[in-house]
């Protein structure tokens, strides 16, 4: 198995970042390849399918895969806002009208179709399998690190550069936990060739997508290594769906 983080750009114009683990020492995962720069459709799905070549994979993809609403907000994206408002985690309204005609998470969805992928919001427990799911960072950070609110990484109005920096320093120290987390996460090769100090632009949006595409990928392992007892699942497969990861009763508690 190997498992693929995608966070999708609404948009071909703007880059993707994607990364992928596979198995390291003992019960370790590993990152063994990762772009910030993907930019066409064809590019994505030509990573995805070189990392995974012709054997298994899970792929989590931050972007919504069905979107059948043509205005409005789809059932799962109110449902999980509603769970984690306290924590500032909602989701974005997802419709047709926003992100089509054509929407791009379920073009990408169609095109690893024919590459074999199925899409499916069950995952079941340490089952082989060459899927695609949707995905959602900012509730998982909340599951998995504990946090009472979401890191302020993202450009927003009124919020600083320096700020932004020093969330996503922060963020980077997270992903470092997951080393002691079940399963264990050692992303060191790729964490220590990040620093924020002094980025801007669209170098600093580069390093947040690379940093939310590792988290994907964390969070596709996750959700397979543990099966249902560790994710949640918002919506179906007809209206949309988000799966967040949860805390399974084997893992150890939240640190930092």
């Amino acid at each position: 198995m190997r498992f693929v983080g995608l966070d999708l750009a609404w948009s071909s114009r703007n880059p993707s970042g994607a990364v992928v683990l596979a198995r390291a020492e003992g019960a370790s995962w590993a990152p063994v390849g990762w772009s910030a720069e993907l930019q066409s459709d064809e590019e994505i799905v030509a990573f995805i399918t070189e990392a995974v070549g012709e054997g298994l994979g899970l792929v989590a993809i931050d972007a919504p895969l069905v979107v059948p609403n043509e205005t409005g907000t789809r059932p799962c994206d109110l449902a999980l806002s509603r769970a984690y408002r306290k924590a500032e985690a909602g989701a974005l309204p997802a419709n047709r009208r926003r992100l089509g005609p054509v929407v791009r998470g379920e073009e990408i969805v169609r095109k690893l179709g024919c590459h074999g992928f199925v899409h499916s919001p069950h995952v079941e427990r340490r089952r082989p399998v060459r899927q695609v799911v949707e995905v959602y960072p900012h509730p998982a950070m909340v599951e998995l690190f504990g946090l009472t609110k979401t890191l302020k990484y993202k450009a927003r109005k009124g919020r600083s550069l320096e700020e932004r920096r020093q969330e996503l320093a922060r963020y980077i120290e997270l992903l470092r936990s997951l080393a002691k987390r079940d399963p264990p996460l050692q992303a060191k090769e790729l964490l220590s060739g990040i620093s924020v100090s002094g980025l801007r632009g669209g170098t600093l949006k580069r390093v947040e997508d690379l940093l939310d595409a590792c988290f994907c990928a964390y969070i596709a392992l996750y959700i397979w290594h543990h099966g249902e007892r560790g994710y949640r699942c918002f919506g179906d497969l007809k209206r949309g769906y988000i799966l967040v990861p949860v805390k399974a009763p084997s893992t150890p508690a939240a640190l930092g």
